[in-house]
C-alpha cells in the first residue's frame, strides 16, 4: 500500500490565505535573524575594539556565528518570497477555474474574476508557467495507478480509461453552481429496521466510516444529535451502490448510478431526502454527511440544493466533485487507481469548499493483485484503512477537523435511526384477466367496425 497525500484539492495544496499567513510568520522571523546578526556584529566590534579583550573570547567562533546567522536570515527571506509566490500561483488557478466556470451563467462575474487573474500575473510573470506546470503535473497524478489494470487488460483498460475519459472531458464530473437535479424520481418507500442510541459520536474519519448501517438491507443511518441547550444537528452515513441491477426494488443500483451522473433526480437520492425526513430533519435543519461512492453524488446535490443545510461532509470513493461554498467543509477521500472517482475528473484544479477542506489521496493497490478484477480499490474497507491513515497522519487540517468530531461529542443524546428503502415497483398484470375484463362479449365486431371505420 502506497502512502497518503493530502491537500486542499486539484492543483492546490494550500489554501492561499494561509500561505499567506505563513509568509508572514516567516518574514518575523526573518527579521529577528536580521537583529541577531547585528548584535552579533555590535558585539564583536566591541571585542575587536577594546584592547586585550579579545583574549578572553573566541572572536573566531563569534564571527562564524554572525555568518551562520546571516545565511539563515538570506535563506528565510528567500523561503517568505517563494511562500508568496505560491500563494499568487495557487490564488490564479482558483480565479482562472472560477472564471471558466461561470462563463456561461454570470459572465460579468467571470470576467471580474479573469482582471484579478491577470492583476496577479501582471505583478509577476513566473504564475502563468508555474500555474501551468501544477496543472500539468496535476493532470498526471490524478489519475496514478489507473493504468494499465494488470488483471483482464482488454476488459479493463478501456473501461478504467472511458471512466477517466468521461470525468475529464464529460463535465459530468464536476457539479456547477446552480445546477440542480431534473425531472421526477421513481417513487420509493422509506421504513426504519433498527434503532440504538451510541454512546459516542465518531473519533475520527475512519470511525465515521465504520458507521455505515449494519442492519440487513438498511442504505442510510440517520443520527440526531441533541446538545445540552436543546438545539439539534443530524449525521447520515450513506451507502454506496448495493445492485448492479437496473430499476428494481433496489434504489442504490446501476439506474441510480446513471441518472444522478447526468443530473437527474434519482431513487436513492429521493430515498435519502424521505429518510432524513422520518429521523426529524427538516428545512433549514444542520444535515452533515458521510457517504461512500453513489452516496458522494446524492451529497453533492444535498449540500448544493436541498432544503438542509450541509456544513460537513465526507466522501469517500465519489464520482462526482460538488462546487460548495466558502462556509461549507469538504473531506474527499480518493483513490488514484480507482476508476470511479475517475468519473469526477480528478476534481477540480481549483478545489472546493472552506479553506478547511481538503483531499486525502493515494494508490491504494500499486501492481497486480486479484484485487484488480473486483475492483478492491473501490471497496468501503480499503477507504477506511485510508482514513485511518489520515487520522493517523499529524496533518493540521486533519488536526483540525478533529474539533468536529469532538463537538459532535457534546451532545446529551444521540438517537441513530437505519432505514431500507425500496423503488416501488408496478404489480405484474394478468394479461388473460386484462383481457377478459377489457373485451366487451362483441368484441370481435367492434374491432371489425373500428377497422372499416378506419379504412373509410
Amino acid at each position: 500500500m502506497s502512502g497518503i497525500d493530502i491537500g486542499h484539492g486539484g492543483v492546490i495544496s494550500v489554501d492561499p490565505d494561509v500561505l499567506r499567513a505563513v509568509a508572514r510568520r516567516m518574514d518575523a522571523v526573518a527579521s529577528r535573524f536580521d537583529d541577531a546578526q547585528d548584535a552579533i556584529a555590535r558585539a564583536y566590534r566591541v571585542i575587536v575594539d577594546a584592547p586585550g579583550f579579545s583574549a578572553y573570547v573566541d572572536t573566531v567562533s563569534l564571527w562564524s556565528s554572525g555568518v551562520r546567522v546571516s545565511r539563515l536570515q538570506s535563506e528565510c527571506q528567500e523561503t517568505t518570497a517563494s511562500t508568496r509566490l505560491m500563494a499568487d500561483v495557487y490564488e490564479y488557478v482558483e480565479l482562472r477555474a472560477e472564471a471558466e466556470m461561470l462563463a456561461r451563467t454570470d459572465p460579468a462575474t467571470a470576467h471580474r474574476l479573469t482582471v484579478q487573474a491577470d492583476r496577479l500575473a501582471a505583478r509577476d510573470d513566473r504564475i502563468p508557467d508555474i500555474a501551468q506546470q501544477l496543472e500539468a503535473q496535476w493532470e498526471i497524478d490524478r489519475f496514478e495507478g489507473l493504468f494499465p489494470a494488470p488483471f483482464l487488460p482488454a476488459v479493463y483498460g478501456p473501461v478504467f480509461a472511458a471512466a477517466a475519459a468521461a470525468g475529464a472531458f464529460s463535465g459530468f464530473g464536476k457539479v456547477t453552481p446552480g445546477e440542480t437535479l431534473t425531472g421526477k424520481s421513481d417513487p420509493v418507500t422509506v421504513a426504519p429496521v433498527k434503532t440504538s442510541t451510541p454512546a459516542s459520536a465518531p473519533g475520527g474519519l475512519a470511525a465515521a466510516l465504520k458507521r455505515m448501517p449494519t442492519s440487513d438491507g438498511a442504505q442510510i443511518a440517520v443520527e440526531k444529535y441533541t446538545f445540552p441547550d436543546g438545539s439539534t444537528r443530524f449525521v447520515a452515513f450513506i451507502k454506496g451502490t448495493q445492485s448492479v441491477g437496473f430499476g428494481g426494488a433496489e434504489p442504490w443500483d446501476m439506474k441510480s448510478n446513471v441518472e444522478l451522473y447526468q443530473g437527474q433526480r434519482s431513487a436513492s437520492y429521493q430515498a435519502t431526502v424521505e429518510a432524513l425526513r422520518a429521523a426529524g430533519a427538516g428545512p433549514g435543519d444542520r444535515v452533515d454527511v458521510v457517504a461512500h461512492s453513489q452516496a458522494g453524488m446524492v451529497t453533492a446535490h444535498l449540500s448544493m440544493e436541498s432544503e438542509f443545510d450541509v456544513q460537513v461532509q465526507v466522501t469517500a470513493g465519489s464520482p462526482v466533485e460538488p462546487t460548495l461554498d466558502d462556509d461549507q467543509t469538504i473531506v474527499q477521500l480518493r483513490h488514484t487507481d480507482d476508476p470511479v472517482p475517475a468519473l469526477s475528473g480528478g476534481g477540480s484544479p481549483e478545489g472546493t469548499g472552506s479553506s478547511d477542506s481538503f483531499t486525502v489521496s493515494r494508490q491504494a493497490d500499486p501492481g497486480a493483485s486479484v484485487g484488480d478484477i473486483v475492483l478492491g480499490q473501490h471497496l468501503l474497507d480499503s477507504y477506511t484503512e485510508t482514513a485511518g491513515m489520515a487520522d493517523a497522519s499529524g496533518d493540521p487540517r486533519v488536526e483540525k477537523l478533529d474539533g468536529y468530531w469532538q463537538e459532535l461529542d457534546r451532545a446529551v443524546t444521540i438517537e441513530r435511526t437505519e432505514f431500507h428503502a425500496e423503488r416501488v415497483q408496478d404489480e405484474p398484470r394478468d394479461a388473460a384477466a386484462d383481457a377478459a375484463t377489457e373485451a366487451p362479449p362483441d368484441a370481435g365486431i367492434s374491432r371489425e367496425r373500428a377497422s372499416a371505420a378506419g379504412a373509410g
